[in-house]
C-alpha cells in the first residue's frame, strides 16, 4: 500500500499529459480497466491482515474516484480543444472575394409566360390575375358548364372539404373581370389571364398542375374574324416565323361558335414530321365567341356586346418553342436541363 501514492502520482501525470481522446482512453484502461493497475491493487487486499483491509480498500476506492474525476476533466478539455480546432480549420474569411458564382436564369415556363404577356401587352391587352382556389359559380356555373358536365366530376377536379376547388382553368379570372366591368361600366375589355391550373391527370403530356393562358376581348361588333386575326398574329410573334393557321369546329360550353386552333408545324414547317404525326399541323389552342349565357351570368347585355375568348397551355407552347419532348422535364428540377435555359432569351 505504500506504493499507492506513487501510482496515483504517476497516473495523474499521464492523464495531464494525454494529448488526444484515444490516448486518454488508453490511460483509463491501463489504470481503471478490468486488468488495470488499481484493479490489481484491489485484488491484493486479500493478502493483508483483516484489520487493515477496510482502510486499504477505502484508500484504493478514493484513488479510483480521483483518477476517474481527473480523466473526465481532461476528456472535457480535449473535447473542447478538438471543437475549437475544427472550427478554426473550417473558418471562412468573409472578406475574401467570392468564387464559384454562377448566373441563374428564369425557368423555361416563366420565360414562355413572360413572352406571351409581352406580346399581348403590345397589342393592348391587360394581364389579369385571380385566386387559384375557386367556387363552383366562377369556375363552372358562370361559364355555362352544367352540373352534369364531365369536367365537374371528382375524377377531373380537385375539390376541397368546404366545397371549394382548385381552379381547372383561368376562365374564372375572365368572369370576375366581366362582372367588375359590368358593375363599373368599363367595357370594352381586353385581357389575358395566365396562371396555374389543376386537374387530376399525369403522364408524358399532362401534369396535375400546369399553366394556361386565356384571353378575352369584349366590345361592340366583335367578330370571329377579329379572333382569328388576333390568334394568328400572336402565334407568328411567339414562334417568330410565318405560320399557316386553321380553325376546326368544336364545342366548349362557354363559347358559341367554338373552334380548335391548328397551326402549321413549327418544326417541319408543314412538311410532316414525327411531332405533327406527318400531318403538317399542330393543335395549339381552343377558342370561340363568348356565349350569351356567360354574358348574362356576368350582367352584360349580349345584344349590345360581343366578344371572343381563347385558351392555350403554356407548357404546350414552351415545348414546341424550345424543342422539349417530355412535359415532365419542366418539373423534375434537373439542373442540367434548367441550366440550358439560363441567360437565354424567352
Amino acid at each position: 500500500m505504500g506504493e499507492l501514492d506513487t501510482l496515483i502520482g504517476s497516473a495523474l501525470a499521464q492523464i495531464r499529459g494525454a494529448g488526444s481522446l484515444p490516448a486518454l482512453e488508453d490511460i483509463r484502461v491501463h489504470w481503471l480497466g478490468k486488468k488495470g493497475a488499481l484493479t490489481e491493487q484491489l485484488k491484493g487486499l486479500g493478502a493483508l491482515p483483516a484489520a487493515e483491509r477496510p482502510a486499504a480498500g477505502a484508500r484504493i476506492n478514493a484513488a479510483k474516484s480521483a483518477l476517474q474525476a481527473a480523466i473526465e476533466a481532461r476528456r472535457a478539455e480535449l473535447a473542447h480543444a478538438l471543437i475549437e480546432q475544427q472550427l478554426s480549420a473550417g473558418a471562412i474569411d468573409v472578406t475574401l472575394p467570392g468564387r464559384g458564382e454562377a448566373q441563374g436564369g428564369l425557368h423555361p415556363i416563366t420565360q414562355a409566360r413572360l413572352r406571351i404577356e409581352q406580346i399581348f401587352r403590345r397589342a393592348g391587352f391587360e394581364v389579369a390575375e385571380g385566386p387559384e382556389i375557386e367556387d363552383e359559380f366562377h369556375n363552372f356555373e358562370a361559364l355555362n358548364i352544367p352540373a352534369d358536365h364531365p369536367a365537374r366530376a371528382m375524377h377531373d377536379t380537385f375539390y376541397l372539404k368546404d366545397g371549394r376547388l382548385l381552379r381547372t382553368h383561368t376562365s374564372p379570372v375572365q368572369i370576375r373581370a366581366l362582372q367588375r366591368a359590368a358593375q363599373e361600366g368599363t367595357l370594352p375589355l381586353a385581357l389575358i389571364a395566365p396562371g396555374r391550373v389543376y386537374r387530376r391527370d399525369s403522364d408524358v403530356s399532362h401534369s396535375p398542375m400546369f399553366h394556361q393562358v386565356e384571353g378575352l376581348y369584349v366590345d361592340e361588333n366583335v367578330s370571329f374574324a377579329n379572333l382569328k386575326s388576333t390568334l394568328h398574329r400572336f402565334m407568328e410573334a411567339f414562334f417568330e416565323q410565318d405560320l399557316s393557321m386553321r380553325l376546326r369546329p368544336s364545342y366548349f360550353p362557354f363559347t358559341e361558335p367554338s373552334a380548335e386552333v391548328d397551326i402549321s408545324c413549327v418544326l417541319c414547317r408543314g412538311a410532316g414530321c414525327r411531332v405533327c404525326k406527318q400531318s403538317g399541323w399542330l393543335e395549339i389552342a381552343g377558342c370561340g365567341m363568348v356565349h350569351p349565357q356567360v354574358f348574362k351570368a356576368c350582367g352584360i347585355d349580349a345584344e349590345r356586346y360581343s366578344g371572343f375568348a381563347f385558351g392555350a397551355g403554356i407548357e404546350r407552347l414552351a415545348m414546341l418553342r424550345y424543342g422539349v419532348n417530355d412535359l415532365r422535364l419542366f418539373f423534375d428540377n434537373d439542373l442540367r436541363f434548367l441550366a440550358s435555359f439560363a441567360g437565354g432569351r424567352a
